[in-house]
């Protein structure tokens, strides 16, 4: 398969190159090459920018698939989609679940409403958005366009730190200060896995909309992954309105999402049937932790003091 990335050198799309690669793909990369330069030298790079510069992409390819891994401003995607439309015989769009109105209730599928911009233009809008940039692909390129729509994604080189920030946690064992309850739900994808979902169903000319979420799992299974990679790492279950009345937020304690905030709790449990039923793969979370912490820079990142955090679990 000729394939184009639109970026390709961040966290997903890194992993879709990779696996673009390892099946023999002839791969170009279209990007502003200040993420990760040099990291696939033998690469086709078409320099440019998806703001206002696409004059590479005009004078490249044709390409058999372009994956657009980037697209966040719907101005932007409209622009690069049309111009793309006569390059490529379909496009994948890389998306998210924030595309869904908030949902109180566990297993949204593809076809439950979407979200309406709320006209703030704070981060509220960042599913709304997306959702105006699927629009403009599907204009752009009817019947032609795959639209993938991933939950959390974990794993090697996450610069988010939202998963990894356990594992580093886990892994340097001792008590470990836990959120909630465990049997509170969670979602988590593996980067390679949702790699591997997309580039499949591209090369196989697969055409629709899927969610790309991973298995049901539960806090307290997924915080067993991460401390299994630590010394008598143990978790220590902490009430919710404890960690209010501390002034804990999600910046402090990454993924924590509060049982009295239904349609956050909802984006945990996003209906991934027809994901699965196309081929998608999972492995098991504790590959997913063994890995990521294999990949990490330092020993820690942002997150909760380890002094607040230990008060905490004393009180």
């Amino acid at each position: 398969m000729r394939l184009l990335v639109l970026g390709g050198t961040g966290f997903v799309g890194r992993h879709i190159v990779e696996h673009a690669l390892a099946r023999g793909d002839d791969i170009t990369l279209f990007n502003r090459g200040r993420s990760a330069p040099g990291l696939f030298a033998d690469v086709e790079l078409l320099r440019g920018d998806r703001g206002g510069d696409l004059r590479a992409l005009a004078g490249g390819g044709p390409w058999d698939a372009a994956i657009d891994v980037t697209g966040y401003r719907p101005q932007d995607v409209g622009a690069s989609s049309r111009l793309l439309a006569e390059r490529v015989e379909r496009l994948t769009f890389i998306s998210t679940i924030s595309v869904y109105d908030a949902p109180s209730r566990s297993g949204i599928t593809e076809d439950a409403p979407l979200a309406a911009l709320s006209g703030s233009g704070g981060w509220e809008d960042y599913g709304p958005l997306k959702v105006l940039c699927e629009q403009e692909v599907g204009a752009a390129l009817p019947g032609r366009a795959l639209i993938v729509r991933p939950g959390i994604v974990a794993g090697p080189h996450d610069p988010t730190n939202r998963f990894a920030w356990w594992v580093a946690r886990g892994a340097r064992g001792g008590r470990l200060l836990a959120p909630g309850a465990p049997q509170r739900p969670l979602q988590l994808i593996d980067a390679r896995d949702l790699a591997a979902f997309v580039v499949e169903l591209t090369a196989a000319g697969t055409t629709g909309t899927f969610n790309a979420v991973g298995d049901d799992l539960t806090w307290g299974e997924m915080l067993a992954a991460c401390c299994a990679l630590g010394p008598d790492a143990t978790p220590v279950w902490v009430p919710d309105a404890t960690l209010l009345a501390a002034g804990i937020d999600e910046a402090q304690l990454p993924l924590w999402i509060r049982a009295d905030d239904p349609a956050s709790v909802g984006f945990m449990r996003i209906d991934g049937t027809r994901a699965r039923a196309a081929g998608l793969l999972h492995r098991p979370i504790e590959q997913t932790a063994r890995d990521t912490h294999a990949a990490l820079r330092a020993e820690d990142g942002p997150g909760l003091d380890p002094a607040l955090e230990a008060r905490l679990i004393a009180a």
